[in-house]
């Protein structure tokens, strides 16, 4: 009686246990921010994608396939040449993220790895194609609008592969050591050149400067001049008794002078020698 007990639990615990590892086999989660796909081995890739929790699959003859929906960032970097025919390194920056949707496509054409086969790609071609049409220079000036233009191309080229970019920037731009060069030598030429354009506005400051203290002079001049020949020695005689009005206030200030007023009789301690 025993024995029979005890096979009839082993057998039941077996069958509780091939249960547990079916049903194991039969569950599968979709965490949040991610999306499933199945693949049926009968059916091929199914068209419904499955959202987030916990889910029932036929083993062995489905098999679940996760993605990830959230942004994600990239960076890619791109040698490339500018209109004028100067090397250009550039990284692009994006965030992107798949389409919910679009997953049993993405599967099916690009696989798990999607963001390798498609963002290189893409970048690459966009990017040549905006860098193209500008001069280095003109990337240096316009960098917005050609940013914007690599990011309105972009996300249309992306579009087609089922990819939503969030955001893309240009984290890097860099030119060849020729450009650089370049670029250095017409900073110094454009410096000297401001530099000699000051030097000669100086020089003709002074020049007019010059011009009109000479003018100055002549105009002083030649009013002198008609001043003596309508006054006469009088004017000379006015400027004499200023100048000797100006002398006597220089000297009055001087304590080594001492005035002796005419016509009157003064004692002076003069020392005589014998």
């Amino acid at each position: 009686m025993a024995t029979q007990f005890m096979n009839t639990m082993a057998k039941l615990g077996l069958g509780i246990a091939v249960a547990g590892g079916v049903l194991n086999t039969a569950l599968y989660n979709v965490d949040g921010g991610h999306r499933a796909v199945i693949f049926d081995r009968f059916q091929g890739v199914r068209d419904k994608v499955i959202g987030e929790g916990t889910h029932f699959i036929i083993p062995w003859v489905q098999r679940p396939i996760i993605y990830d929906i959230r942004s994600r960032p990239r960076n890619v970097p791109v040698l490339t040449g500018s209109k004028d025919l100067q090397n250009v390194n550039i990284t692009l920056r994006v965030l992107y993220r798949p389409m919910p949707n679009e997953l049993p496509k993405i599967y099916t054409n690009l696989g798990i790895d999607y963001e390798e086969r498609v963002l290189p790609s893409i970048t690459n071609e966009v990017l040549k194609a905006v860098v193209a049409q500008y001069d280095a220079a003109e990337l240096i000036t316009q960098r917005e609008l050609v940013s914007a233009k690599v990011s309105e191309d972009l996300t249309e080229r992306a579009f087609q592969f089922g990819l939503i970019l969030d955001d893309i920037s240009l984290t890097h731009t860099s030119f060849g050591a020729d450009f650089t060069q370049a670029v250095e030598l017409k900073q110094v030429a454009q410096q000297d050149a401001e530099r000699a354009r000051f030097t000669v506005e100086k020089a003709e400051q002074q020049k007019r400067a010059a011009i009109i203290t000479a003018e100055g002079d002549a105009k002083a001049a030649e009013l002198l001049a008609t001043a003596f020949t309508g006054a006469g020695e009088a004017l000379v005689e006015l400027r004499k008794l200023e100048a000797a009005e100006d002398i006597a206030y220089q000297l009055s200030k001087s304590r080594n002078i001492a005035y002796l007023p005419s016509g009157q009789g003064m004692l002076l301690n003069i020392p005589v020698q014998a």
